[in-house]
């Protein structure tokens, strides 16, 4: 867990605060005109400097520079709101329920649209004519928009969502209860489920993850089965088809195994 970005980045914040008392109390010392006497901003801009320092250092992307050397300054500006402590613990626990383990799984919420739902029901096989029907799979399934649109446009197949984070998990299953809809959502981890139990797994997760998920999908999927990823490729192996929803779009990548 100390390799993930966001908890590396938590550690870079706490060892910058040190050396920031440190470099702030050796200039004060000096009294030099243009930084005596010292205020709160000038020691949260030396914080950000610092942080964003050891973080282009260790090798971070480079959005996490912006993140470090903001964050001080965000939280010099929260605390001049003067805002009750109430409203902090529900906003983290709303940001907790919605991204739950995105710091550890690096997949953050990327909600597809329609035109993609379509481009992967077009990819899908006729319905059967042996009574086995077909088992498709959304992982990291959101807020369900693809998992009920299969359920509705394709009422001959199985089709779940697996969301590991609460609310999104929560939202999709209202969604199918009040809409009375075959879809069925879980939540849990992609990865504790064996991928073999389904025809195609569609996924919209990010790049950190591909290497891993093709993996797992070479190791459990079957002769005959598919796993189509939107916007993000596998470099292991090239796709079977690159599918575009539309003239413009990100495109889907499909691997028939």
């Amino acid at each position: 867990m100390v390799r993930t970005p966001a908890v590396r980045a938590l550690l870079i914040q706490c060892g910058a605060a040190p050396l920031t008392l440190v470099l702030v109390y050796l200039l004060a010392s000096l009294r030099l005109p243009w930084f005596y006497p010292v205020n709160y901003l000038t020691v949260a801009v030396i914080h950000g400097l610092l942080a964003a320092a050891i973080t282009w250092r260790v090798g971070l992307a480079p959005w996490w520079r912006l993140i470090e050397f903001l964050f001080p300054l965000a939280v010099l500006a929260t605390l001049a709101l003067h805002l009750p402590p109430w409203i902090f613990l529900l906003v983290f626990l709303v940001l907790l329920g919605w991204y739950w383990s995105t710091f550890r799984t690096q997949v953050p919420y990327y909600p597809s649209s329609p035109d993609v739902w379509d481009a992967v029901r077009q990819q899908l096989p006729p319905p059967s004519t042996t009574g086995q029907p077909l088992r498709v799979i959304d992982i990291g399934s959101g807020l369900g928009g693809f998992v009920l649109y299969m359920a509705r446009v394709r009422p001959d197949i199985e089709v779940v969502g697996i969301e590991l984070a609460p609310l999104p998990w929560l939202v999709s299953w209202l969604r199918a209860r009040i809409a009375g809809s075959r879809a069925r959502f879980i939540r849990g981890d992609y990865e504790q489920l064996d991928f073999g139990q389904f025809n195609l797994v569609f996924a919209y997760l990010s790049p950190a993850v591909m290497a891993p998920l093709w993996r797992k999908a070479e190791a459990e999927m079957c002769h005959g089965d598919t796993l189509i990823s939107y916007e993000f490729a596998i470099d292991a192996r090239k796709p079977d088809l690159v599918i575009h929803a539309t003239n413009t779009s990100t495109p889907l990548y499909k691997w028939c195994f």
